[in-house]
């Protein structure tokens, strides 16, 4: 059962990220809990490398299956315990059952963490049944609206369509109708911006005005994005591909070709009127503090 509603303290760090939006165009950060002891040093040294940027908010992504349930839970509380900007917490509804939503729900709720993007999550890598009591995303979002917590909600948003989607015209449908319950969204990242100038119409056309925040990634390897596009069926346009193949052996040059392409589509995306940039930031904090300042505000 969750938490009665007078119980919910908000605390220092737990504004609400469509009251920011409402303000204006955010500029945040998003982050992945670490697996491994070196892993969780990289992941300080570039929060700490990143902090005194004043993002608007952060966010902290959640391992399939609850595979990092635990880390993701202790990084968003203390992140936005300790720092002037909210920490959103990711939350999937993959394997899991409403009472543990629920109780996660009111732990968040109660150590002052209010903003929530409830996403439906990865299967199996081994293909195995998922488990748990969800099968969409919409469902948690209709959890985490009733709970009394009193939760922002962002839902995930893909410009060139879920890959388990199987029409355009359905995929844009269930995403109206998630953003209908929710406060806003946040993209998947993409490299064309008409990807994301025709997701924001055709949802306008099915009478959705939510803010949809556009995802934004600085990459620094080409082996590592092409992966992740594979994985999101992201379109890596032609010369894109030609420039990483050119840079694959050389890092240094890697990484200034992901600054110099984040950079360019992050003015793209403001004169498309994108409400907000997130930026992935991988856990490195050297190309987002190069661009940062280059993001239209």
């Amino acid at each position: 059962m969750g938490m009665s509603a007078d119980t919910a303290s908000p605390a220092p760090g737990t504004t609400s990220i469509a009251g920011l939006l409402a303000a204006g165009r955010t500029r945040s950060l998003e982050f992945f809990p670490p697996r491994s002891d070196d892993a969780e040093r990289q992941f300080h040294e570039a929060l700490a490398g990143l902090v005194d940027l004043g993002p608007s908010f952060a966010s902290v992504t959640y391992g399939a299956l609850g595979t990092t349930t635990d880390r993701t839970r202790e990084l968003v509380v203390g992140m936005n315990a300790e720092h002037p900007f909210p920490t959103m917490a990711h939350l999937t509804c993959v394997g899991h059952t409403r009472a543990e939503i629920d109780a996660l729900l009111d732990e968040y709720a109660r150590r002052g963490v209010h903003n929530i993007l409830a996403l439906g999550g990865d299967p199996p890598a081994d293909g195995s049944p998922p488990g748990g009591e969800f099968t969409h995303a919409i469902e948690l979002v209709e959890v985490v609206r009733a709970h009394p917590g009193g939760f922002c909600i962002g839902v995930a948003a893909h410009p060139e369509l879920h890959p388990r989607s199987g029409d355009r015209t359905g995929d844009r449908r269930h995403l109206a109708d998630k953003l209908r319950l929710a406060d806003f969204a946040v993209t998947q990242f993409f490299f064309d911006v008409e990807h994301y100038r025709r997701l924001v119409q055709e949802l306008a056309d099915l009478g959705s005005d939510r803010p949809v925040v556009a995802g934004v990634m600085p990459f620094v390897s080409v082996a590592g994005v092409r992966r992740m596009a594979a994985m999101n069926r992201t379109d890596i346009p032609a010369d894109l591909g030609r420039r990483l193949d050119l840079v694959a052996d050389d890092p240094a040059a890697v990484a200034e070709l992901g600054v110099e392409t984040a950079t360019r589509l992050c003015a793209e995306l403001a004169d498309a009127g994108a409400p907000g940039i997130h930026l992935y930031t991988l856990n490195r904090a050297a190309s987002v503090r190069r661009m940062w300042d280059a993001i239209p505000v």
